[in-house]
């Protein structure tokens, strides 16, 4: 599937190609507290596909419970998070995978999430969302 996206204040936009089954959930503490929400939604992109359009990104590396590092690429500007990838180069020189942020896909709404990952760290009340009031703007 072709997608393409950006950060919020348009300095940096990208296009890429995606598996739509591939969409995922993480709620690790890491990606909670990046997020600033109770979790994370990507889909990953083999770096070959993956193709910056405007825009120069920025890089924090974060190191994992695991102990590996990530980095996490991001509008200088807006603070947008784009994607995240392994700091290293990918193994027998292959492609990396960039973890690209739902939440900068244009075509969001069409990538349902199939699986979740450190579900340990979710919310407990992630599961009842469904049972929360929702409005349109603030009651």
């Amino acid at each position: 599937m072709h997608i393409d996206g950006g950060c919020h204040c348009g300095n940096i936009t990208y296009e890429a190609e995606a598996d739509p089954e591939k969409a995922i959930i993480c709620h690790c503490i890491d990606c909670q507290t990046m997020s600033g929400a109770p979790f994370n939604a990507v889909i990953p992109v083999s770096e070959s596909d993956f193709k910056l359009k405007s825009g120069t990104l920025k890089m924090y590396v974060k190191t994992a419970e695991s102990g590996n590092k990530r980095a996490q690429m991001f509008c200088p500007d807006c603070g947008s998070r784009i994607y995240a990838t392994s700091v290293d180069d990918a193994p027998n020189g292959g492609s990396k995978t960039f973890g690209v942020r739902l939440g900068s896909v244009n075509q969001r709404a069409e990538l349902t999430p199939r699986r979740q990952i450190w579900h340990r760290s979710a919310m407990p009340w992630i599961d009842e969302m469904v049972e929360i009031p929702s409005h349109e703007t603030t009651p």
